[in-house]
C-alpha cells in the first residue's frame, strides 16, 4: 500500500470539485516491449476523427460522483445506441486509469496512466468506473455506432507516490513513483521544483507539479511509442482529447501532444475571458471550452436580461471551430430556471455543443433534447446574424442551407415579432411544435413569427 500524503489526500476530498492534475515520469529500469506492458490484443481500428467529432453533438458521459463499484463503463455502453440514434457523435469519458483513491476516485489524482482497471493497487483492481475489458468494450461499442470517444487527460499533477528526500526541496516528498504497469516511473526530478526550474504556470491543490520541460516527461506522454498519448490513442483506441487544468501548463505542451497523435482536442481554460480563451486555442492548436459563453448565458438566463447573448463576448462569436459550448458539467452548475433555454441556444448557435449526462438523462425533458439536436445536425448551418434582443427576447438567423431562425422568449407572456428570414413566399414551420403557426413569408422574405412564454421557438423552410 502506498503512503499517503495526508495534506494532499485532503486536499483532494475538500478541494476537489473540477480539477486539472499533473503528472510525472521516471524511466523504467530496462527498456518495455509492448509486451512486457501487457498490449495482447490489435489496435482499435481509428475513425476518422476530423470528420467525425464536432459535426454534430458531444456527450458529457458523466458527473461527479456517478456511482462507484466498478458499473459506470456498463451504464454508458448501454446508453450509446440510443445516443448514437439521437445525433451524439462523440462521448467525453471521465479520466479513465488508476488514481490515488482507488475504487472512490473520479480520476482527477491520477497514479498510474496504464492502469485503467486490470492492476491491484490503490486499494482496488478496477477502477471506480470499472475495469479495462469493460473500458475496451464501451470504446468498441461507441465505434460501431459511429461515435467517437475523448479521453480526459490529466498531466498538470499526479497523486499518490511514495515519500523520498528531495534534495530541492531539503525535505521529503510524495515524488517517489513505481506504478505497478511499469511504465512512466517518476521522482523528484520530473516535479517541481527540480533541476530545470522552481515551478510552470500552475500549480493544483498542492498535489506534485508535473515539470512538461523534462525531456524524459515529454517523451513519456506523448514521444515515445509507449508513451500516454500513442497508448491511449493506438491500443486503447481513443479518438481525441479533454485536457484539464490547462492553466497549469503551456500551451505548447498541447499543441505537441496533437503535433504527435492527432486527434480532437479541446481545452478547460476555466476564463470568462473570451479573448483570453482565443488566445490559448490559437497557442495550443485547441478547441477550447466556451467558458465566456456558459457566463454569459447564466447572467442572461438567470439575470432576465437576454440582451447579453447579443453585446457579451464569447469564443463562438470569436473563433466558432474553437469553441466547444456547455450549459452544465461536472464543475459547475448555475443555469437554472432558463436551463433548457439556454440549451436552444447552444444547439443553434456556432460552436460544438455538450450536452450533460445528468441534464440529458435525469433532469431535463430528453424528447425536447432530442428534438433539439435534431434541429443542429439537420438545419443550423452557417453564419450567425442576431436580429433582435432586449431584455426578454433574443431572435437569431443562422445564414447556411437551410439555416434557421430561433426565437428566445425569457418573459411570461406570448410574443410576436416581425422578422427578416431569407426565405422568399416560402412555408416556414416551428419545428421545435412550441408554436403550431406555419406562415408563408412575404415576397420580400419577411414573416411574423411567435413564440409561448419562458420558452423558444426554432422556424425553418418546410
Amino acid at each position: 500500500m502506498k503512503n499517503l500524503n495526508v495534506f494532499v489526500f485532503f486536499a483532494y476530498l475538500l478541494i476537489f470539485t473540477s480539477c486539472e492534475r499533473d503528472q510525472i515520469l521516471e524511466p523504467p529500469t530496462s527498456a518495455t516491449t509492448s509486451e512486457e506492458i501487457g498490449v495482447k490484443f490489435t489496435p482499435e481500428p481509428q475513425l476518422d476523427t476530423k470528420a467525425a467529432i464536432g459535426s454534430k453533438v458531444m456527450m458529457q458521459a458523466f458527473y461527479w460522483d456517478v456511482p462507484a463499484g466498478g458499473i459506470w463503463w456498463g451504464t454508458v455502453s448501454n446508453k450509446i445506441p440510443a445516443w448514437s440514434s439521437a445525433g451524439i457523435d462523440a462521448i467525453w469519458l471521465p479520466p479513465v486509469s488508476k488514481a490515488q483513491n482507488g475504487p472512490f476516485s473520479m480520476g482527477y489524482d491520477p497514479f498510474d496512466y496504464y492502469d485503467f482497471g486490470n492492476y491491484n493497487q490503490m486499494g482496488s483492481t478496477e477502477t471506480r468506473f470499472g475495469s479495462k475489458t469493460e473500458l475496451q468494450s464501451l470504446i468498441s461499442t461507441a465505434h460501431a455506432n459511429n461515435i467517437s470517444v475523448i479521453a480526459d487527460i490529466v498531466i498538470n499533477h499526479n497523486s499518490g507516490g511514495d515519500l523520498e528526500s528531495n534534495i530541492f526541496t531539503g525535505t521529503e516528498t510524495y515524488t517517489n513513483y513505481t506504478p505497478a504497469s511499469g511504465l512512466f516511473n517518476r521522482t523528484q526530478y520530473d516535479f517541481h521544483p527540480n533541476d530545470f526550474h522552481g515551478n510552470d504556470s500552475g500549480a493544483f491543490g498542492g498535489f506534485a507539479d508535473l515539470c512538461h520541460d523534462k525531456t524524459y516527461v515529454q517523451d513519456w506522454l506523448w514521444n515515445n511509442p509507449n508513451s500516454v498519448a500513442k497508448y491511449y490513442k493506438d491500443v486503447m483506441g481513443f479518438d481525441g482529447w479533454r485536457f484539464d487544468y490547462v492553466k497549469g501548463f503551456e500551451p505548447w505542451v498541447v499543441n505537441n501532444w496533437i503535433s504527435a497523435v492527432g486527434g480532437f482536442s479541446v481545452g478547460e481554460y476555466w476564463d470568462g475571458n473570451a479573448a483570453t480563451l482565443e488566445g490559448w486555442a490559437n497557442s495550443a492548436n485547441s478547441s477550447a471550452f466556451d467558458f465566456a459563453c456558459y457566463y454569459r448565458m447564466r447572467d442572461a438566463f438567470e439575470g432576465n436580461d437576454l440582451s447579453i447573448l447579443e453585446t457579451g463576448d464569447m469564443l463562438w462569436k470569436r473563433s466558432p471551430t474553437r469553441a466547444v459550448t456547455f450549459v452544465t458539467n461536472h464543475d459547475t452548475d448555475e443555469i437554472y430556471n432558463g436551463k433548457l433555454l439556454a440549451y436552444a441556444y447552444i444547439l443553434t448557435h456556432e460552436g460544438y455543443p455538450t450536452l450533460f449526462y445528468q441534464d440529458y438523462e435525469e433532469y431535463l425533458d430528453k424528447d425536447k433534447l432530442n428534438n433539439l439536436v435534431w434541429i443542429h445536425n439537420n438545419k443550423a448551418g452557417g453564419s450567425t446574424t442576431i436580429l433582435y434582443s432586449d431584455t426578454d427576447e433574443y431572435i437569431a438567423k443562422r445564414n447556411g442551407a437551410p439555416g434557421l431562425i430561433v426565437y428566445i422568449n425569457n418573459s411570461n407572456s406570448w410574443l410576436e415579432r416581425w422578422v427578416s428570414t431569407g426565405w422568399n413566399n416560402t412555408l416556414i414551420k416551428d419545428y421545435t411544435g412550441n408554436s403550431n403557426w406555419e406562415p408563408y413569408t412575404q415576397g420580400d422574405g419577411w414573416v411574423k413569427i411567435q413564440v409561448p412564454p419562458k420558452s423558444y421557438s426554432i422556424w425553418s423552410a418546410k
